[in-house]
């Protein structure tokens, strides 16, 4: 338990790292103000560009991926059968500090590139490469990053129980206790996705009524 709470708090100072919001103060505004009302990526975007929105990515990324490949090298070796589990409670502590940042009145962003550097600190090449060509395909074909975010993270969590499930990951069946680590990162993993889903119910409601920003919409139309 004790290692879960030292990777749940760990996760959550690094995602205290508000890009987003660092990058604008840093150009004279509080993004937050702007746009879409949050810090993240797509937001960074739509107000200040391109680069500000690849920075903003990559910042967002970086802070979950880099933790959770740390806890990969330091626990892989003593909990081999296990270690997997660590590495999503660090990275949910990452999107939990970048979705409620307590220095920003809990006002954060919506933590899906977070979320995305946790998906690839578990370094499965098969899940990445699905993942990755689903939210360019929706994305390409609609134009909506919401959709692709919402859709990434509900095919997130059926590849991840499959795969589980399958013995494709680090969990060994045969073994009650990594059964059970095996059955909490499932969980874990149901709490990633049903967070996401949780921080774009507002998009949900403007993709049904078809009033959702569009990738690349000018700014006169929104």
């Amino acid at each position: 338990m004790i290692v879960r709470l030292i990777c749940l708090v760990s996760g959550y100072l690094c995602g205290l790292l508000e890009t987003g919001y660092i990058y604008g103060k840093l150009h004279g505004i509080d993004i937050r103000q702007y746009g879409s009302g949050n810090s993240g990526t797509t937001n960074a975007l739509r107000v200040l560009g391109k680069k500000a929105g690849l920075v903003v990515f990559l910042g967002d990324f970086l802070k979950a991926f880099l933790p959770c490949l740390v806890v990969r090298l330091i626990l892989k070796g003593t909990y081999p059968d296990t270690f997997l589990l660590y590495v999503m409670y660090i990275g949910l502590g990452v999107v939990l500090g970048h979705n409620f940042p307590v220095y920003l009145k809990f006002k954060g962003g919506k933590g899906i590139a977070a979320t995305a550097g946790m998906i690839v600190g578990i370094l499965d090449p098969l899940m990445i490469v699905i993942l990755l060509l689903l939210f360019i395909a929706t994305v390409a074909i609609t134009r909506y990053v919401s959709l692709g975010s919402i859709l990434l993270m509900i095919e997130f969590l059926i590849l991840y129980i499959v795969f589980a499930l399958n013995g494709r990951l680090c969990f060994n069946p045969d073994i009650q206790a990594s059964r059970n680590c095996m059955i909490e990162s499932i969980v874990l993993a149901v709490l990633f996705a049903s967070l996401a889903i949780y921080k774009h119910k507002a998009n949900i409601v403007r993709l049904i009524h078809g009033t959702e920003n569009r990738l690349g919409q000018k700014k006169s139309e929104e």
